[in-house]
């Protein structure tokens, strides 16, 4: 019996392959994609509100009046109140 050594088709390198970055390429853009996508969700974090300051900041802006009240009130709005009412908003003392 006689083995003959079986030569490759071509000596080109690997990363000159074109279907092989069709292979690695797509997990490479998803995981790409991820690590942008985790820098601009740590970069633009919102800050967590200390809801004793809230409260301190609700009492100072009942003690105003007329313009400055409820301008100070509008801006303790949840943003879901504010955002759905920006156009026309209403400030109900509660």
């Amino acid at each position: 019996m006689h083995l003959t050594s079986i030569e490759p088709e071509s000596t080109e390198p690997w990363w000159r392959v074109g279907p092989m970055w069709l292979v690695v390429g797509g997990p490479l853009v998803v995981v790409a994609a991820a690590i942008a996508t985790a820098v601009i969700a740590i970069n633009g974090a919102d800050p967590v509100l200390d809801k004793a300051a809230y409260q301190a900041t609700l009492e100072q802006a009942r003690r105003l009046q007329g313009e400055q009240r409820e301008q100070a009130l509008i801006g303790l709005q949840p943003a879901h109140q504010a955002r759905n009412h920006a156009a026309s908003p209403v400030v109900r003392d509660r």
